[in-house]
């Protein structure tokens, strides 16, 4: 019944932007943006040498996937722990401290502890939480590094916008292995952060779906921070076998739906790659709101960017209304 509701409610409002009256709350930003001074756990040691020699010479790589669940599920967060840009070698056996807080929290809540897999990962179970947005942070015993990644929990028919990154937000799609070799930080394209933050400003979901391999979220959190675009729901992709990962377009298109499936309501989507268009409309997200960046901009019936986003942030995005949620 819930997927069937779901469903009827993106049928609804896929066509365009809905002005029929929605249940859910719009995002809440001020609790993941605010948090209070996160714990700060005992330090003890590690249970391997080989490990302790590991982090006593390589920066730490950590990262947690961002996770998205529609209320009434459960949610697990999956937390990836590795060391040095080139090596990622794997902490393997090793005691982690897991914490969440977010929508109506007062303080940081302690998860428990988890020891790392031989892929050095752990899977931390988040219960079934109320609609609204969290913090899960993850902290290595041995040394207290730490990597921190965001829960959303959220109602039917909520409104996201979706971006990917290389070549859509960042000039080229090879800005991202610049920025993995250390060269440089990637460029972003004129407006492309007075864009994001403009949906931001009116309520929408931000959802950042890139090619990226996994290891590279670090690296894309900081460039976020860097350019002042709001960091949210980033997915990367989970194979980490190389700098390219194949078949992008099935993965973008497979996470879409799970999207869709958990009761987002995507209602435009920006790329540059002929498999962003692709995805976007085996998802069912309409050509009228697919906006397409670079080389391929305007093909397929999709909508052009040309040049930068100075144009379209006058034109498309100032005139957007605002989200159809509750405050």
């Amino acid at each position: 019944m819930r997927q069937f509701f779901i469903r009827t409610i993106i049928t609804l409002t896929m066509t365009g932007f809905s002005t029929l009256s929605q249940a859910f709350i719009c995002p809440d930003l001020d609790s993941v943006y605010n948090s209070p001074e996160p714990p700060q756990p005992e330090k003890i040691s590690f249970r391997h040498l080989g490990n302790k020699i590991l982090s006593s010479f390589h920066q730490p790589y950590h990262m947690v996937h961002d996770e998205l669940v529609a209320t009434g599920d459960t949610g697990t967060m999956v937390g990836k722990f590795d060391y040095d840009i080139f090596l990622h070698k794997d902490l393997e056996d090793e005691q982690i401290y897991a914490y969440i807080y977010g929508t109506g929290m007062s303080d940081w809540e302690y998860l428990g502890s988890f020891r790392t897999d031989s892929d050095g990962k752990i899977y931390v179970p988040v219960g079934n939480r109320d609609a609204g947005e969290y913090l899960v942070r993850m902290v290595v015993a041995g040394d207290l590094t730490s990597a921190t990644g965001y829960l959303s929990v959220v109602e039917p028919g909520t409104e996201a916008i979706l971006f990917d990154i290389d070549g859509t937000l960042t000039l080229t799609d090879f800005e991202a292995v610049g920025d993995y070799l250390g060269i440089r930080t990637a460029l972003a394209h004129s407006y492309a952060t007075e864009t994001v933050n403009a949906y931001k400003d009116k309520n929408y979901r931000l959802i950042y779906l890139t090619g990226r391999p996994y290891w590279q979220a670090k690296d894309t959190r900081e460039w976020f921070d860097i350019q002042q675009i709001p960091a949210w729901h980033l997915h990367t992709n989970p194979y980490g076998d190389g700098p390219i990962p194949p078949d992008t377009q099935g993965y973008k298109t497979r996470y879409l739906q799970k999207l869709i499936d958990n009761g987002v309501n995507i209602i435009r989507a920006y790329g540059n790659a002929q498999t962003d268009i692709k995805a976007y409309a085996d998802a069912g997200i309409p050509k009228a709101e697919t906006y397409i960046i670079g080389q391929f901009a305007g093909t397929e019936g999709t909508q052009a960017i040309d040049g930068d986003y100075s144009y379209h942030y006058a034109t498309v995005v100032a005139d957007t209304p605002t989200a159809t949620c509750n405050p």
